[in-house]
């Protein structure tokens, strides 16, 4: 009778430790599943939030408006393009972009006028078969309905202008002289960066490509040709 007794008391002791077993299983896989499923959305957020990035990097937020126009006039006698101007405005609703330009105009003495207390956030290239110039001096106009600053934001449109020669408002445009070569300096008033003596002017059946690199966003890039007969304002469409 003891001895059995004594069998029932150690099945009943295997069964209770089975039990445990079975309940520590449970938890750890739990636990597992638990620590499984908050990495996999974890994952999912971060993998998410790279793409939107990505697209936020290789998207342009930039989109040109309506024509492109060249300026030209004579650099002593030679005519030339001088300026060239477009509109942009902005390709992403709700996220502003910074057009703070290098330079402004005033149309006296030399245009552009450098601009030493702005912070540009954006920067412009120009390039052609006989040169390239990696940071022109550009200047901008908002035009239409503006809130006045120089972030353009919904529903917003600003003209560039990117300038290629100083432009000299003490001679009339159609006369000698009326353009020059940049100097490198602004302590006498016009820009830097742009065309220097010794480089090409840009003259008829030119092209170029002008890339406009915001602080964020792919690059908008505008290539044209400049016509075979330079006038003084050229559509170049």
């Amino acid at each position: 009778m003891n001895q059995r007794g004594t069998g029932l008391r150690e099945r009943g002791i295997t069964g209770l430790e089975t039990s445990i077993v079975l309940i520590a299983f449970v938890v750890v896989a739990s636990v597992f599943a638990f620590t499984v499923l908050s990495a996999g959305v974890f994952s999912s957020e971060a993998l998410k939030q790279t793409i939107f990035a990505g697209l936020k990097e290789t998207r342009s937020r930039l989109r040109q408006n309506g024509g492109v126009f060249a300026f030209s006039a004579q650099a002593g006698t030679t005519q030339t393009v001088y300026k060239i101007v477009f509109i942009v405005s902005n390709s992403l609703a709700g996220e502003p972009l910074d057009l703070t330009p290098p330079y402004t105009t005033d149309e006296s003495g030399l245009d552009p006028d450098f601009d030493a207390a702005a912070v540009p956030a954006t920067i412009i290239s120009y390039a052609d078969d006989n040169q390239r110039k990696g940071d022109m001096p550009w200047s901008v106009r908002f035009i239409g309905n503006n809130n006045g600053d120089n972030l353009m934001e919904d529903g917003e449109k600003a003209e560039v202008t990117v300038w290629l020669l100083d432009r000299n408002n003490a001679i009339d445009e159609s006369a000698a002289n009326a353009v020059q070569y940049m100097d490198t300096s602004t302590a006498n008033g016009g820009g830097i960066g742009a065309l220097v003596s010794g480089d090409p002017l840009v003259g008829k059946s030119t092209k170029f490509v002008i890339e406009l690199t915001p602080q964020i966003g792919a690059a908008l890039t505008i290539q044209r040709n400049i016509p075979p007969g330079l006038r003084p304002v050229m559509n170049l469409n």
